[in-house]
């Protein structure tokens, strides 16, 4: 088991993206269902005020750091995560995995049509990967045993759920037990990045933690919720000062 680092009240894998790829190997040789949960700022901020989601966060079989703000509040707190570990870039990883058959996936999430898409693009540039199903994510709670079932039957091996933070955490969490998969990842809107439909922030951006305001320009409409960003901060500083905990 790789160590954990308390970042806000959240355990933190104390990994590299190359320690976390051999994690996602030990899961897919594991017995049981083994959850990957990937919060940035937003959701740690989140997480902080909400006991309920702190508590299906912390249960993840790994918890990993997407995102420069919390490895930034890891060095600031004196814990010092070695890297950011995005859980789009998990994800690419996973699909370049080098396993006898293939891995298999699922898809689930995004709007009508984007799992599909997504699915194409990705079986053209990583020709070993199955994906054998896909879902969009808009569906009635009463549906919800029926998709979990045909999750089952599809014989995946990860569950990829892009129904957006917190949603997708509570689905994985409710239904983790029911689900015959090896692998539950909450992967947000990366769905629609696989899928064309969006872009993902410039590479020098993203080194300089600057993803933010790639998102913020091309969705201004997101301003309130990236609020929690200075919000995460000041929080991060308080507990450092010792004025929080």
């Amino acid at each position: 088991m790789s160590e954990k680092i308390e970042i806000t009240g959240l355990p933190i894998d104390n990994i590299t993206m190359e320690q976390a790829v051999m994690k996602v190997r030990e899961f897919l040789e594991s017995g049981k269902v083994n959850t990957i949960y990937t919060p940035n700022s937003e959701i740690m901020m989140a997480a902080y005020r909400d006991k309920n989601l702190r508590k299906v966060l912390s249960e993840a079989d790994m918890l990993i750091a997407d995102g420069a703000g919390v490895v930034l509040a890891s060095r600031i707190l004196g814990r010092k995560l070695p890297e950011k570990v995005s859980g789009i870039d998990l994800a690419r990883r996973m699909f370049a995995l080098e396993r006898e058959g293939g891995t298999k996936f699922y898809f689930l999430g995004g709007k009508p049509g984007v799992a599909e898409e997504a699915a194409e693009k990705i079986k053209q540039q990583y020709p070993g990967v199955h994906i054998v199903g896909t879902r969009h994510g808009y569906f009635k709670p009463e549906e919800e045993p029926a998709i979990v079932d045909e999750i089952n039957s599809s014989g995946a091996e990860v569950l990829l759920v892009a129904l957006g933070a917190p949603k997708q955490e509570y689905w994985i969490d409710k239904y983790k037990h029911a689900l015959r998969v090896k692998i539950c990842m909450g992967v947000g809107g990366s769905l629609d990045i696989f899928s064309g439909r969006s872009k993902l922030a410039p590479e020098f951006m993203r080194k300089h933690g600057l993803e933010w305001l790639y998102r913020l320009c091309r969705e201004p409409r997101r301003y309130k919720r990236m609020l929690d960003l200075p919000r995460y901060m000041m929080l991060v500083l308080a507990i450092r000062l010792g004025i929080k905990r």
